[in-house]
């Protein structure tokens, strides 16, 4: 027998859990506006928790070039 995720049966409300999970206020927005939402914080978190990871890769480009560089037919 496998194990399976639980699937939530109701998109919206897995939507509106995951926006007041990144207190983000739902009430006036439609879906459509509530996942552009969504979307951008965690964009927006996303780039705040890497940015040493990004600064650092943007540096060895820099320096070094692309890895593989060689290897590009474009």
């Amino acid at each position: 027998m496998t194990r399976h995720a639980k699937i939530s049966s109701n998109p919206d409300q897995t939507l509106i859990e995951e926006a007041q999970a990144l207190k983000i206020e739902a009430a006036g927005l439609d879906a459509q506006s509530l996942k552009d939402a969504v979307r951008k914080e965690k964009e927006r978190l996303f780039l705040i928790e890497n940015a040493e990871a990004i600064r650092y890769s943007n540096e060895y480009v820099e320096k070094h070039g692309l890895p593989l560089a060689k290897y590009r037919l474009f």
